[in-house]
């Protein structure tokens, strides 16, 4: 029964991607409806120009239907299963309507800041009161050593982590598969202490993602066929989210989300530099193209897409193994 539930929400997930996508990515050429790149960016990103996004959209549909099977099959039909998705499903909704008002209504900014945090406030607060409903504890893990009891403030804190992450992931997403990659990686590793804790039904919708992601990344890698937009990469993070807290090892997200975590760092420094000097501590932010464009002065080496989506994989993926052997010790 493990196998199975290893098996085949990953296979389900994969093999809807890879056999609706091209269809997708079909539709979208025809209707030349792609992605407009940052000024700053024309130069090294030029053949990116109208390349098709919103592909987050297939992966997030075939994300629900195989874990809704698996848990059908395995018999693991729950409330914490239905969160999940009500959150991966409501942030996929939010990045939807900010790239369909991009995309086929022509209006640039999509949805407005405060309609975008609305929505993510809103769906932090019902996934508060499910969890609080389940009887799970109102504590924060600390580093795994201590458990601090905040009681009502743990509400404010899943909001705030669930909007937090929603946003460093989505502004993780700005190379050719690095998202894709990253996000397999995090699964991964919640997939694995979700196992060790025998959270099968979460386990389940890990292994889920990791499957989409994973065909997804087959059109998603340098040279890019389709970018998965905000409709994917809002829903991975406040889904990374919500799994971090349903498993209690909020903490871990700082190690496993690391590359989004210090992405978002990167812009937070240089909006405040900028601001408070007048300077730019950052060739560009998110820093993964500071790296593009050759370091602070820009004269240094630049780095190719690959490179970056290389390096800032395999730091992740270190982050991630250091967390599991805190967790698994």
């Amino acid at each position: 029964m493990v196998a199975l539930r290893c098996i085949l929400p990953f296979v389900i997930s994969m093999v809807i991607v890879v056999m609706v996508l091209p269809l997708f990515i079909r539709y979208m050429q025809s209707k030349q409806y792609g992605q407009t790149m940052l000024e700053e960016l024309e130069e090294a990103h030029k053949e990116k120009q109208g390349t098709p996004t919103m592909g987050g959209t297939i992966f997030l549909l075939a994300i629900a239907l195989s874990t809704i099977v698996t848990a059908f099959v395995c018999d693991v039909v729950n409330m914490r299963v239905i969160i999940l998705l009500f959150v991966l499903l409501l942030y996929g909704v939010l990045g939807f309507l900010d790239d369909f008002l991009k995309i086929f209504k022509g209006q640039n900014e999509g949805l407005t800041p405060k309609q975008k945090l609305l929505g993510q406030v809103l769906g932090g607060i019902i996934f508060y009161l499910v969890y609080y409903n389940e009887g799970l504890p109102s504590t924060l893990n600390i580093f795994g050593v201590a458990e601090l009891p905040i009681g009502f403030f743990y509400g404010i804190f899943i909001v705030i982590w669930l909007v937090g992450f929603s946003n460093a992931v989505n502004l993780t997403d700005g190379l050719d598969g690095l998202v894709s990659i990253s996000g397999t990686i995090s699964f991964l590793a919640y997939a694995i202490i979700a196992a060790h804790q025998k959270q099968f039904d979460v386990m389940i919708v890990c292994i889920a993602v990791m499957g989409g992601l994973l065909g997804f990344f087959r059109y998603n890698h340098k040279p890019a066929k389709i970018f998965m937009g905000d409709v994917g990469s809002l829903a991975l993070g406040g889904l990374l989210a919500a799994v971090s807290s349903l498993l209690h090892q909020e903490w871990t997200l700082l190690l496993i989300g690391l590359v989004y975590v210090l992405e978002t760092l990167s812009v937070m420094i240089q909006v405040t530099s900028f601001k408070t000097r007048g300077k730019r501590v950052f060739r560009m932010t998110p820093i993964h193209h500071h790296f593009e464009l050759g370091g602070l002065t820009g004269h240094g080496e630049k780095w190719s897409e690959w490179k970056v989506d290389i390096v800032f994989w395999l730091f992740g993926g270190i982050a991630s193994l250091v967390a599991l052997a805190i967790v698994l010790a």
